[in-house]
């Protein structure tokens, strides 16, 4: 038996296999995974690399019962993996690329689209490539890395502030201001700051902005001046206001980007009502989902593909899911994409997708 740490951080022990073992669990989740239905011997022995008896076959199926890798969801039935058999599997896959033209389609998909547009343009990709939920959420918001500001005046005492990202993501912040002057004069402000923004984060524009505030201190109340304690103040009240990762409103607009059910609907483990209204309650919550996402990284490899089954996601809701995911952004900035779906899905090429669109979103939000 060999360890591996699960998403909930406990030990789990699984089993280890002869090569014969192996080669018929390979067997088995490949038919069942393209069939959807539980296999038998016979269907076993057609995508064996090596002959073997039906006699032998069958003895093997039986010995990974035992070992709880596949089970028999009826008398009369074939057999199929469980959640077990799944993990063996998984982790025995090796790595693997996508084809040289797929690169080349996504790679295009993702050039053409707009960078407010792209994680939306994954998330759809996610679900059109894998026939999964493909899903992604954004980096924190004090991570992300700003496009402009505007400024508008909303009363003679008020004025919004909206901070845009390069992934489209606003943080919005009313803050009483009756100094300003009226919305030409916010506009010229606004030009002021947007020549400090453009590519920091929101943690590095308050370090820039409050060396600004020091050194401005003194000088003649201009436009630059005016802008700056503007802005400071804003950021500030925005800090207060919860804006800021690990806390609960860190993700208050966009924080989970689903583009499209339609692709994991036609799977037939969604025929049943009750599978789709489990999920939907599961995404509906959002927080469930995120908490699950953060685990199952966690409790993966820096930086890898992470693939989480069944009752590792330690949600009941997805008890009969899967998960596969990967960071993106690099460590400063770092959101997650992958797909939610059946524990029956082709891991080996969904892997290899969401680790290449991981790669491909990083190299647009960086440009």
């Amino acid at each position: 038996m060999q360890p591996r740490d699960t998403s909930d951080g406990a030990s789990r022990e699984l089993p280890v296999l002869g090569e014969r073992q192996q080669q018929v669990l390979r067997a088995i989740v490949t038919r069942y995974v393209g069939g959807a239905a539980p296999v038998g011997s016979r269907s076993v022995s057609h995508v064996l690399p090596l002959p073997l008896s039906a006699a032998s076959i069958r003895n093997t199926m039986a010995e990974l019962a035992e070992m709880g890798l596949v089970e028999k969801p009826h008398a009369s039935a074939g057999r199929v993996p469980t959640a077990l058999g799944l993990r063996v599997f998984v982790d025995g896959l090796s790595p693997r690329g996508l084809e040289e033209y797929e690169r080349r389609d996504l790679a295009a998909d993702m050039a053409d689209s707009d960078p407010a547009e792209v994680v939306r343009v994954a998330s759809r990709l996610l679900s059109e490539r894998t026939r999964q939920l493909g899903f992604v959420v954004l980096p924190c918001v004090e991570h992300l890395r700003l496009r402009y500001v505007s400024l508008v005046r909303l009363s003679t005492s008020r004025v919004l502030t909206v901070l845009v990202a390069e992934t489209g993501e606003t943080v919005r912040r009313v803050i009483e201001d009756e100094s300003s002057g009226d919305q030409p004069e916010l506009d010229r402000l606004a030009a002021a700051l947007n020549e400090r923004i453009a590519g920091r984060t929101l943690a590095e524009l308050r370090a820039t902005l409050a060396a600004e505030a020091q050194a401005l201190r003194s000088s003649a109340e201009g436009v630059v001046a005016r802008a700056v304690r503007l802005a400071w103040r804003a950021l500030q009240e925005d800090r207060a206001g919860g804006v800021g990762c690990g806390h609960a409103q860190t993700r208050a607009h966009g924080d989970l980007v689903i583009a499209t059910w339609l692709a994991l609907l036609d799977q037939p483990e969604f025929r049943d009502a009750a599978r789709v209204r489990e999920l939907l309650a599961a995404i509906e919550t959002r927080q469930a989902l995120l908490q699950v996402v953060e685990r199952v990284l966690a409790a993966g490899q820096s930086g890898k593909v992470t693939v989480a089954l069944g009752e590792e996601l330690g949600e009941p809701e997805l008890r009969q899911l899967a998960l596969v995911a990967a960071p993106y952004g690099g460590e400063a900035a770092s959101g997650v994409l992958g797909v939610i779906g059946p524990c029956r899905m082709d891991y080996a090429r969904v892997m290899a997708l969401v680790g290449y669109l991981s790669e491909l979103v990083t190299r647009k939000l960086s440009a």
